[in-house]
């Protein structure tokens, strides 16, 4: 027998499947004594299979690395899933609600009256000096008062079991393609397991996406033409972006099938003539959108794009500039924003966050630097940032120099303790950290992914999750269990 639960170590960690007590959680009951069942031989033969699917679905990542390049790589899955329990979940989801509903507000306000600023809740300095933060977007007001339509929010658990918000990706939030295919990947492998479960779905999302996005169209009334916009092959997301718009029925373009009329009309290159275009999922950073307002060099936008945006002929999602709020100094403000634009308290609390720009938090991070994770404001990917206890003294000593010079581009935070969860290791089980990042859709209403893409770091002792620095996923089950 292969997994033997007994001889997994939980130690002083919360971990999603098990207590300390070596026990089963709740939800966990029936896959925890399904898994125990399987001889080594089976075990190997569902990891060949997940493999095998893998690879004829084409599930695959970009690397990028100075000797070979771009490189594909099949997507690193483990195939014991997350398990969370429905009643927990609803509060995350309300929670994810409440944050995404006042990042929305906080940005219109940006880009129209800054009254957060003027009350002196969010300070001046950090939108002076903000990177994403763009003036040609201020007075601009997109459909429905919404600048973040898709969100994807990374949470972590501490040892406590407790979710934390880890950070907000606002811009162009990606993964949610591999939350898909975990699950149909999963659906093959333990069709039985989906027979004993309630498992929650999460293939809605793509109907949910276009409905999201269909709702921004300035044609209402008229079936919408939406374009998913992508950089091209060489982005290490363009699988999802294929993925994506051949699930919604869309038309995957490069900003070279798309051109902008006098009339600042948004058309499409097709074989049969030019098609008016309503809405545009834009998978391209905002500086590289339009050469006529931003990076003059920029192949991969369109000119005119912005003057069609800003006349109302065309949608935007995300909306230009909603990268304001998605900057880890800001973030560290997103508590005050809450109860400032909703009168409430935040339902899922940050990690603890020391600014750098404040000279007495300044000085703490400096003086426990080797207790601190000390993150740049706009990096993403896990890079650019020092994890103080597995840091040199030559590392540390590095970032004081930097928070130092540019105090305003970090934020530090203390090393948290990332809940565990079982993972295979050649045919047996041991503790690996995680996160998780579902995903929140606002148009008209908000919807919330039923879990969301688990990453998991599968170094022993690692906590960088990311694929592009030896990460791997899980599907993530949310189970009613008054339903099973």
């Amino acid at each position: 027998m292969a997994i033997r639960w007994g001889s997994y170590k939980v130690k002083n960690l919360y971990d999603e499947l098990l207590r300390a007590t070596g026990r089963p959680r709740p939800a966990a009951q029936a896959l925890c004594s399904y898994l125990r069942t399987l001889k080594d031989k089976e075990i190997e033969e569902y990891k060949v299979a997940a493999e095998s699917a893998i690879h004829v679905m084409g599930i695959t990542f970009t690397v990028y690395t100075e000797e070979e390049g771009s490189i594909d790589r099949a997507w690193p899955f483990d195939i014991i899933p997350r398990i969370i329990d429905k009643q927990e979940w609803l509060t995350v989801e309300q929670g994810l609600k409440q944050r995404v509903q006042a990042l929305n507000l906080f940005i219109d306000d940006l880009y129209h009256q800054q009254k957060i600023v003027k009350d002196g809740i969010f300070p001046a300095v950090l939108l002076e000096d903000s990177k994403n933060f763009r003036p040609e977007c201020v007075g601009v007001n997109p459909p429905l008062g919404i600048w973040a339509h898709i969100c994807g929010s990374d949470l972590v658990r501490d040892k406590d079991g407790t979710f934390y918000v880890l950070e907000d990706n606002l811009r162009v939030p990606s993964g949610v393609s591999y939350m898909l295919e975990n699950r149909l990947v999963m659906k093959r492998l333990f069709s039985e397991m989906f027979e004993q479960y309630n498992i929650l779905p999460v293939d809605d999302y793509p109907s949910q996406l276009y409905d999201t996005l269909a709702a921004l169209s300035p044609r209402p009334g008229d079936q919408p033409e939406i374009v998913v916009l992508t950089p091209g092959i060489y982005n290490s997301a363009y699988f999802e972006h294929a993925y994506l718009a051949q699930q919604m029925g869309a038309e995957l373009v490069e900003g070279g099938d798309l051109t902008v009329d006098d009339n600042n009309i948004v058309y499409m290159r097709t074989i049969e003539g030019l098609t008016r275009v309503d809405v545009i999922y834009r998978r391209i950073d905002d500086l590289f959108l339009d050469p006529e307002v931003f990076n003059p060099d920029s192949l991969l936008g369109v000119p005119g794009l912005m003057r069609a945006w800003k006349a109302g002929k065309v949608a935007l999602a995300n909306a230009p500039g909603a990268g304001v709020a998605d900057d880890k100094v800001v973030y560290a403000f997103v508590p005050e924003i809450i109860k400032y634009y909703l009168d409430q308290d935040a339902i899922i609390p940050n990690v603890p966050t020391y600014k750098c720009i404040n000279k007495p938090e300044r000085q703490y991070v400096i003086d426990h630097i080797d207790e601190m994770v000390v993150k740049p404001a706009n990096e993403s990917g896990g890079y650019g940032m020092l994890i103080g206890p597995q840091a040199s003294k030559k590392e540390r000593e590095k970032f004081i120099r930097l928070i130092r010079r540019d105090p305003r581009n970090y934020v530090a935070q203390p090393m948290l303790t990332l809940s565990t969860a079982p993972t295979l290791v050649d045919n047996h089980v041991e503790p690996r950290h995680l996160d998780l990042r579902p995903f929140i859709l606002s148009g008209e209403q908000i919807n919330v992914t039923m879990g969301g893409l688990t990453r998991v770091a599968l170094r022993k002792g690692s906590t960088v999750v990311n694929s592009s620095q030896g990460g791997g996923s899980k599907d993530t089950w949310i189970v009613d269990m008054e339903a099973t």
